[in-house]
This record gives C-alpha cells, structure tokens and sequence, in this order.
C-alpha cells in the first residue's frame, strides 16, 4: 500500500484563537496549564475540547512540554469527564493523530452523545459482573 504524502497542516486554532481569547469560548475549568472549554461548533449535545496552553503538537510528539504537561492535561480530562458522567451517565474520551488531527495542536474531546440510559446499556450492556 501506498501513500501520497500530505503536507502538513498549520492550523491551530487553539494557539491562535482559543486560548489568547481571540474567540469567545466559554470556559469550564482552567489552570496555569490547560484550558477546557466547550466545543465551538459541537459534533455532540455536550462537548468539551481540553488542550494544553503551550503548544503541543500532538499525543505522539508532545513537543517541550512532555510527559509533564501531558500529565496536567489529563488531570482535566479525567474532571471534566467525571463531570459529564456525574451529570448525564457516561462519556467519552477521544484524541486524534495524523490526517484525523484537524488542528496540530493536542486537544481531547470529552463528550456526551446524547443516548439515554436505556439506549447505552442496550449498546454496551454491563461488562463488570
């Protein structure tokens, strides 16, 4: 199999919109070190895209940041999806890289789909028994 080469993009919405306040976003937790907002253009009825303050390309190249910064980007992923779940009974935690990477700036989505209980359990039935 082969592969074109793609050039990369530069586009980083978060450096240069999201986290100087160039675009309102509407802040659900921040630090020193990251910023959780809710999504601008939300794929999902709750959506909440975490990124790190400084650059960082992405989960595989985290740049000077590191391991370090990863870890505080964590921490506010694991709160605000412990919130979503608190709040509407699950969420989800996802990442991109490569071509998937619309912005090459490492953020997470943390979301809601907006299934119900019953429509969840249905899908993914228990597993913890």
């Amino acid at each position: 199999m082969t592969t074109a080469a793609v050039a990369p993009s530069t586009s980083d919405f978060y450096c240069h919109q999201a986290i100087p306040g160039l675009t309102p976003v509407k802040v659900v937790v921040e630090t020193e070190d990251v910023l959780a907002f809710e999504h601008t253009n939300p794929a999902h009825p709750v959506h909440v895209v975490v990124v790190p303050k400084k650059h960082t390309p992405s989960l595989i190249d985290l740049g000077h940041g590191g391991e370090e910064l990863l870890a505080k980007v964590m921490a506010v992923v694991g709160q605000v999806a412990a919130q979503i779940k608190e709040e509407h009974g699950a969420a989800s935690v996802t990442t991109n890289v490569g071509l998937y990477q619309e912005s090459q700036h490492l953020h997470f989505h943390v979301y809601h789909r907006g299934e119900s209980d019953e429509q969840i359990l249905a899908m993914y039935g228990r597993h913890d028994g």
